[in-house]
């Protein structure tokens, strides 16, 4: 109970600062950490299809983790926000 309490606080947070520092629509840069697992990194492929998202990724130098950036274009700050909350899904996914 209390790690959504301290998830819904940090969404509203980052809501705010997104409305008060950008102009919308604009460009997001999103970043994660995942296993480097092919399944992994596709789930979080697909959450962006259709969005004419820029995806670059790098494996870490053991290979054990993969670091995705995604670049693109959001409606809102309630858009970033949905798909931080879809991400969040794939498991052993890490948000920076």
């Amino acid at each position: 109970m209390e790690n959504d309490k301290k998830t819904t606080e940090f969404y509203d947070r980052l809501r705010t600062q997104l409305s008060e520092d950008t102009t919308w629509p604009s460009p997001y840069l999103y970043k994660f950490i995942v296993p480097a697992e092919l399944e992994k990194i596709a789930e979080i492929e697909a959450i962006f299809n259709g969005t004419d998202a820029e995806i670059q990724t790098r494996d870490s130098s053991k290979g054990n983790y993969t670091s995705v950036s995604i670049r693109v274009e959001m409606e809102s700050p309630d858009a970033v926000i949905q798909k931080y909350l879809e991400v969040s899904k794939v498991e052993g996914v890490i948000s920076l």
